[in-house]
């Protein structure tokens, strides 16, 4: 019976899946719903489960198949709560390893070296490795962290939004754009925002950039704040990582660098490959780590 591994990585946005021979090549690739199990576990489980039948079909093979797999799982929500042994045990899979998103992310990155990462999505998480010791900051979820991440910048706007509706603050174009939106209603703003997940305030985050860069005092004032947790979070684990060597990840990486001080930018290199590749390379690696397969 031919084995298969799965490379799994679960945000807060889509959960992406990789099936490979256990050697690490890919043979096909899926993709799904958010994964975050901190925000919604049953339904990343669904997420997840998805994923790994579309890479299986994506692969030509039968996606009952699954059943039969080992897999590497990162996913986002895992360092709170006793969320992950609830999800770990409703998968399907034949042997299951959970991780952060932000471990696949810093292996598929910068590989076996030593370095840091910060993702910067819906969420924010900031990973160094130093002599195979992997330290993190951040992660915390949006209600009480996540600063800098997609979600709190789209939260923060729409606060701006009714301030300037209310005439607290003034009105500007970004300002203007979301009361627009939403008709001019702050009743519209205030509903959207009780129904919101992370996700739906994450999508005003690049509105916010576009804006800033323009000189708009609300998104300049929005974008400096949030740069200036992220270089504050950079500094902290920079000193953890103590090397040279710093990748952005995520929605929100291609729109920091400008923002960044200058000796985090100095120092950004491009990340050697994605998350997902990171998720098949520790799966085939705790796969050898089982069964004894060379590497």
């Amino acid at each position: 019976m031919t084995h298969y591994i799965l490379g799994i990585d679960g945000g807060g946005t889509s959960c992406r899946a990789a099936v490979a021979t256990p050697d690490g090549m890919v043979l096909g690739r899926g993709k799904s719903g958010a994964a975050n199990i901190l925000t919604d576990p049953n339904n990343a489980i669904i997420s997840i489960t998805e994923a790994a039948k579309a890479a299986y079909r994506d692969a030509g093979l039968d996606e009952a198949g699954i059943n039969s797999a080992s897999a590497f799982l990162g996913l986002a929500g895992t360092n709170v709560g006793d969320l992950t042994r609830y999800v770990h045990d409703r998968l399907p899979f034949r042997h299951t390893d959970i991780d952060s998103d932000g471990l696949v992310a810093l292996q598929g990155a910068i590989g076996d070296e030593d370095g840091a990462v910060a993702i910067l999505g819906t969420g924010s998480i900031f990973m160094g490795r130093k002599d195979g010791t992997v330290r993190y900051i951040g992660g915390w979820g949006f209600t009480v962290g996540d600063l800098g991440g997609g979600a709190r910048l789209g939260h923060a706007l729409l606060q701006e939004a009714l301030l300037a509706h209310d005439g607290v603050h003034p009105r500007s174009t970004v300002t203007d754009a979301v009361l627009d939106e939403f008709k001019g209603d702050p009743r519209s703003i205030v509903e959207f925002a009780r129904l919101s997940k992370p996700g739906d305030f994450g999508r005003f985050a690049p509105l916010i950039f576009d804006h800033a860069r323009r000189g708009d005092r609300q998104a300049l004032a929005i974008v400096e704040a949030a740069a200036a947790s992220v270089n504050e979070a950079l500094d902290a684990i920079m000193k953890l990582a103590g090397a040279p060597r710093l990748c952005l990840l995520g929605g929100l990486a291609p729109l920091y660098p400008e923002w960044l001080s200058h000796g985090h930018r100095a120092i950004l290199m491009e990340a050697e490959a994605d998350a997902l590749t990171g998720a098949v390379a520790l799966a085939a690696k705790g796969y050898r780590e089982r069964t004894g397969a060379a590497a």
